[in-house]
């Protein structure tokens, strides 16, 4: 046998493991830089001053607000809602130190704690409660997505979101003038089966106490068929749905169901990587549905508004997401007319919260 012939005999096995390798590569770490050259637009500030009406901040009773305020004001970020509020003392708390530093740039939602729900006099009791953390400063009600999904009576049972024992709570909020901002339940692919087909599978693979099924504890459509049912029962509450109701992703159907219940509206919080990959679409439903859409970010991390300032204000092509496991497309931007970016950004907030300064909103 030749020298070359022993040379290659020896070579390719290497080369051909080298190959394997490189196909060996986790999805996870699968994150190639795009080749594509296009124009950029990178939004730091918002064009408007906005409200961000989906915040969690649980150290508002007593933290320095002025860490806060220089966050908000380089995002141009003019009120935030911290729906992280509680009951009772932590609510008075919070409302005084807002008041005592930044009366006009922040906001308190209050919380109900549903677990108790069927002990004696719970709903009078309750409904109570929380009309007294509304006289102490309170502009709203925040529910977690706890109802619906962990929440039990005081006999083990899950509390559906219309159990029928809540409807004095709603009420309430008409009867106050205050929104409901609810979230319930996950996105559908929590419930599907998790393989091949499924675009949350590196999020469930990542995060595996995210996964749910029909039976853990109830499906999907259910607990969304009972968010929809409670919004209609109580027609003078108006409700703020979450994440737009885990709907996003069919955009048409989500102005269904505007239509069919002019007392909710949608906060875009932590679905704007599905808005992003839809840019037509989305745009053409935020010009149809300008006056039901909020702005609102969820986890509070400031490096990651830019992206969202990105989707709705320019019209530039393939940007990432800032968060592979949710979303592995890339965004498009919606390129939102003034008009309509004023009314997500402010406008539609100062409408269902009471007693707002709309002052620091005033533009040019």
């Amino acid at each position: 046998m030749n020298r070359k012939k022993i040379c290659f005999t020896v070579l390719i096995p290497v080369l051909v493991s080298w190959g394997l390798q490189g196909q060996k590569m986790d999805f996870e770490e699968y994150n190639p830089t795009s080749t594509l050259k296009v124009p950029e637009h990178i939004v730091e500030r918002a064009k408007f001053p906005f409200v961000d009406i989906h915040s969690h901040q649980s150290r508002m009773a007593t933290q320095d607000l002025s860490e806060l305020i220089a966050d908000m004001d380089k995002m141009n970020m003019g009120l935030m809602v911290n729906l992280s509020g509680g009951s009772g003392e932590n609510i008075e708390k919070i409302v005084k130190n807002i008041n005592d530093h930044y009366p006009n740039r922040f906001v308190v939602f209050a919380n109900v704690d549903f677990d108790g729900v069927g002990s004696p006099n719970w709903s009078e009791k309750a409904a109570a409660q929380l009309e007294r953390d509304i006289k102490n400063g309170a502009k709203g009600l925040k529910v977690y997505k706890s109802l619906g999904l962990r929440n039990k009576d005081v006999n083990g049972n899950r509390v559906a979101v219309d159990d029928p024992r809540l409807d004095l709570i709603w009420a309430k909020c008409a009867e106050l003038g205050v929104p409901v901002l609810i979230h319930t339940a996950d996105p559908k692919s929590f419930w599907d089966p998790m393989d091949g087909d499924n675009e949350r599978w590196l999020e469930l693979k990542t995060h595996a106490r995210r996964k749910r099924t029909d039976t853990d504890p109830a499906p999907w459509q259910q607990l969304i068929d009972e968010q929809h049912r409670m919004f209609k029962k109580h027609p003078d509450t108006k409700f703020i749905n979450a994440h737009m109701g885990w709907y996003a992703n069919n955009l048409g159907y989500l102005g269904e169901l505007l239509d069919e219940m002019p007392n909710m509206y949608v906060g875009i919080g932590a679905i704007i990587a599905e808005l992003g990959r839809q840019p037509k679409n989305a745009s053409a439903f935020f010009e149809k549905y300008q006056d039901r859409i909020l702005f609102g970010k969820d986890s509070w991390k400031p490096e990651e508004f830019p992206t969202y300032f990105r989707v709705l204000e320019t019209d530039d092509e393939y940007f990432p997401y800032y968060k592979k496991y949710h979303a592995f497309w890339a965004m498009y931007g919606l390129d939102l007319s003034d008009q309509v970016l004023k009314k997500v950004y402010y406008q539609n907030a100062l409408k269902l919260l009471p007693g707002i300064d709309a002052r620091i909103f005033s533009t040019k």
